[in-house]
């Protein structure tokens, strides 16, 4: 077996693939091709961790490549596909054959479509460029306005509050995570934040960022508000980087669509990480931002490559470190739903149960790692709990289980 494997985006999906490859005993040529110059890195610490330590913290180091015959291009941009030659074309010219195409090139922050935008100081979170700036502002001690009350934002606005900074969020929404969590967790971490000096303003729609000299000044809102800062992080949602796939003719919906197994509708391409949208459930597309998903459909490609028995279909989770919580959350949470509250959120440890009539479906916890594992496990297995009994804290979790 010496198929060709091209690997289009060097992010924590692409990376992956290419040393689980190898592992699986793939012996073909692996390359793996990068917009950004540096070396496939970790992308959570750009949020939770970008004012102090080493933001450079790469997945694997340049001897790793190099020792399992993986060929990195750097800085190389992957312009067209060639789906009948079955070729990739890169900016400087290049060509390059494949026998198996595996796009991973993720998603771009979702740019906002006001005046004033592209003033200097208004940045987004993506690279660690993007991090750098960041740093600066908060080793300035500047004030900062934040665009979106997600858990790009949320996340920045807990660290650079622990550094002292004067942190405004402006969400457009009538709570903070309102497409991705629960209203009671959203109701607690609005608290958790405004009790540690984060201005937090719901129902605001931004018409403008004024300046001065070129710079970002303000964030202006609908009714008139202005609010003064130094710099200003859109963190407004992500848009998946299809646009290559969709010139191809692959089918793309709110980004590639892909099967269980990673599979586009080309059989010799295949597509993971965030710029997918996969079947989750009953087979409903969801696209997953998550470093758990991406590790997930860089296995499923794996096994789709080596013609191995496809991976079973884990329960999405996902983390976030906001302040002293560490929160876990796994399941997809509905819109509307039954929530069980066992601890304290008060004191910061708890964990939010959501069911379907006793059938869990998705729990939020933070610094309750047995309630997290405990939940996963339950939505994996399909579990009924007494919720009565879940709430109560001196109850064992496995006493709350309906037999």
């Amino acid at each position: 077996m010496t198929e060709r494997v091209l690997i289009i985006g060097a992010g924590h999906a692409g990376a992956t693939l290419a040393g689980l490859l190898r592992q699986a005993g793939h012996p073909g040529p692996i390359e793996l091709f990068g917009d950004e110059l540096d070396l496939p890195y970790h992308r959570p610490p750009l949020s939770k961790k970008f004012a102090e330590g080493e933001l450079e913290q790469w997945l694997r180091p340049m001897e790793f490549y190099q020792d399992q015959d993986i060929t990195v291009r750097l800085g190389d941009r992957v312009v067209a596909i060639d789906r009948a030659e079955r070729r990739v074309h890169v900016a400087s010219g290049e060509s390059y054959d494949y026998d198996h195409l595996v796009l991973a090139t993720g998603a771009r922050p979702r740019p906002l479509p006001v005046p004033g935008a592209d003033l200097d100081g208004t940045v987004s979170l993506r690279t660690l460029a993007d991090a750098r700036i960041l740093r600066k502002c908060v080793a300035e001690r500047r004030r900062l306005a934040i665009v979106g009350g997600g858990y790009i934002g949320l996340e920045v606005a807990a660290v650079a509050r622990a550094n002292g900074v004067e942190v405004t969020v402006v969400e457009r929404e009538e709570r903070v995570l309102a497409r991705v969590a629960s209203p009671r967790l959203s109701e607690i971490l609005t608290a958790h934040h405004r009790a540690r000096g984060t201005r937090i303003l719901t129902g605001a729609r931004v018409v403008r960022l004024s300046g001065a000299d070129g710079r970002v000044r303000a964030v202006v809102l609908d009714d008139g508000t202005e609010i003064t800062s130094d710099a200003v992080l859109v963190g407004i949602g992500a848009l998946p980087r299809d646009e290559l796939a969709a010139a191809a003719g692959l089918r793309c919906d709110q980004g590639i669509v892909v099967d269980a197994q990673a599979r586009t509708n080309d059989p010799h391409i295949l597509a993971i990480g965030d710029v997918t949208r996969r079947p989750l459930g009953t087979g409903t597309l969801v696209r997953l931002e998550s470093i758990p998903s991406a590790a997930e459909q860089a296995r499923q490609a794996v096994a789709t490559i080596m013609g191995d028995v496809p991976t079973a279909a884990e329960v999405p989770w996902f983390w976030s470190d906001q302040f002293d919580l560490k929160l876990k959350i796994a399941g997809l949470v509905p819109p509307l739903p039954r929530t069980v509250v066992r601890g304290d959120p008060s004191a910061g440890r708890f964990a939010l149960f959501h069911h379907d009539n006793g059938t869990l479906i998705a729990v939020e916890s933070a610094n309750r790692a047995a309630e997290f594992m405990a939940g996963k496990q339950f939505i994996a297995s399909g579990t009924r709990i007494d919720p009565a009994r879940l709430a109560d804290d001196t109850t064992p979790l496995r006493d709350a289980i309906l037999h």
